[in-house]
């Protein structure tokens, strides 16, 4: 049980929080329907505590450095009209703790965290964030840190299950407020942090039929389409103060953070220009984002599956395609970046999608794309292959009538049994696990290991089959570049068909660059 927030107190806390906003984001973005559906309150809170813990992390471990990069991290993070005021009850509470807090130093930070977000907002709102904030620190009390925690935070669910009746939209719906849940779920994390026991989580109600993702947006009228958001430098006071004049009279859901020459500007507008050549007057804009509401409903994510593969070449991209995966461009030296794959899985608007990397290079890529992929509320497996024939294997098996974990579950299965091989050319000499090679020297790699090193592409790819054969196997996929000699397919085909008369031997035209051969074993 702690007796005081310290440095390290915080710093947990900030690491627990934003576990629970990722646990609870699809929930929340769920609730969005004030004053219009929405898709993104839960997203946005949990960017921000993402962008807090990262500064608050790489900070030093003393309570100034700690206030300084939580103050910092989340204004800079800030995403969205949500996340701007999670930065801004994150300053105010940041800036009362200068020592080590006791439960009245807590309890006058809630409150000038709850004073910070309402000054932060141009037109605030009842029945929002901002509401379950005030009424949390205006009830918080107790004799020692745990009850001021929980008194904050009992307060703060009952504040939040009496949003439907200060928002019409809430209560049509039958909805409490997006933003209030996530102010609620940050509360019962820094309970467990101060008890160090488990907390009642609240369970929100869904939304009525009829009340799903319409409009993309977190609040304001659908009378503005464009979301504006940038970083502000070199800008006093007195220029801030003139840009929230002009940005209110451009449109609604305004909300300017920050101090010192540097702020967070959100707003929703029609003009996209005039809203930034309002901060180019102030100071220095930058880190500008605009979204088109219209865009985000289109790239919601909707109902069906899609697979998607990466693969060189173009009957490699035929074979994928006619197995019903979009193909991303790309293998061993030739790895396709992040946001070429998330863009392929938004791009079919699918709701579950399975990614095959096909390259032990393009793992950690696959999988930063697959993060991104589930904080848009998508599902997204990553099957670990590391060739394409593995990648074939998977997406042969691929049935979207199954369930999502069944389906995933089938096609790593599938990679799994199939052992691989490749033939490559050297291109220098080297030292190889095999022994020495020089240029032209044709290599036989088994699990991407050279085990041999040869003259002959089809001497070698007899013995890598054989390798591949010793444990069993019923199907033999011969997968051939385009840097390959004609014929060396069905000369491997007949020597198969005579060495291995029992075994199914699939033939294909790949088109790969670099490899004459890729070997599958199933």
């Amino acid at each position: 049980m702690l007796q005081v927030l310290d440095a390290a107190a915080l710093r947990q806390w900030c690491t627990a929080g934003l576990e629970a906003l990722t646990a609870a984001r699809q929930e929340i973005d769920d609730l969005n329907v004030f004053p219009v559906p929405d898709g993104d309150t839960g997203t946005n809170l949990q960017l921000t505590m993402a962008a807090t813990v990262q500064a608050v992390l790489a900070a030093p471990a003393d309570l100034a450095a700690t206030v300084a990069a939580l103050v910092q991290g989340s204004l800079l993070g800030a995403r969205g009209n949500s996340g701007v005021i999670l930065s801004q009850l994150l300053r105010g509470l940041g800036e009362a703790l200068s020592a080590p807090a006791g439960p009245e130093e807590l309890r006058a930070a809630l409150v000038r965290s709850a004073e910070s977000a309402y000054a932060a907002v141009a037109t605030p709102v009842e029945g929002t964030l901002l509401t379950v904030a005030r009424e949390a620190a205006a009830a918080a009390t107790g004799a020692d840190l745990a009850a001021v925690v929980r008194s904050a935070r009992v307060a703060a669910a009952a504040a939040l299950a009496r949003t439907p009746d200060l928002l019409p939209a809430l209560r049509a719906a039958g909805v409490v407020d997006a933003g209030g849940r996530g102010w609620c779920v940050l509360l019962e994390a820094l309970e467990r942090v101060v008890t160090g026991e488990a907390v009642p989580v609240q369970v929100c109600i869904t939304p009525r039929a009829g009340h799903g993702l319409a409009v993309a947006r977190e609040s304001g009228s659908a009378e503005f389409g464009y979301e504006v958001q940038y970083l502000l430098r070199d800008a006093d006071d007195a220029a801030v103060g003139q840009l929230k004049a002009v940005l209110g009279g451009l449109g609604d859901s305004l909300v300017v953070v920050g101090a010192d020459g540097l702020f967070n500007v959100h707003v929703h507008v029609n003009d996209v220009g005039a809203a930034i050549e309002a901060g180019i007057e102030a100071g220095r804009p930058f880190q500008v984002t605009v979204t088109r509401f219209a865009d985000q409903i289109a790239a919601a994510p909707q109902a069906g599956r899609v697979v998607v593969a990466v693969a060189s070449g173009a009957g490699l991209a035929k074979a994928f395609a006619e197995l019903g995966a979009v193909v991303v461009e790309g293998g061993p030296t030739a790895n396709p970046s992040t946001a070429e794959l998330l863009a392929a899985l938004r791009a079919g608007g699918a709701g579950e999608v399975v990614l095959l990397p096909n390259d032990g290079n393009v793992r950690a890529v696959a999988q930063a794309a697959a993060e991104q992929a589930r904080l848009e509320g998508r599902s997204v497996a990553v099957v670990p292959t590391r060739s394409v024939v593995q990648g074939l294997a998977a997406a042969s098996v691929a049935d979207p009538d199954r369930p999502f974990d069944d389906d995933v579950a089938a096609m790593a299965a599938a990679a799994g049994a199939t052992r691989w091989a490749e033939l490559t050319s050297a291109v220098r000499a080297a030292d190889t696990a095999a022994g020495p090679c020089a240029p032209g020297d044709v290599l036989g790699l088994l699990d991407g290991t050279v085990v041999r090193v040869g003259h002959d592409v089809d001497a070698v790819a007899q013995e890598l089959l054989q390798r591949l054969l010793e444990p069993g196997g019923e199907l033999v996929t011969v997968v051939v570049g385009s840097c390959a000699d004609t014929g060396v397919g069905e000369r491997l085909r007949t020597w198969l068909s005579e060495a291995h008369p029992s075994l199914e031997t699939v033939v294909l035209q790949g088109d790969q660059p670099h490899y004459p051969l890729l070997l599958g074993v199933e």
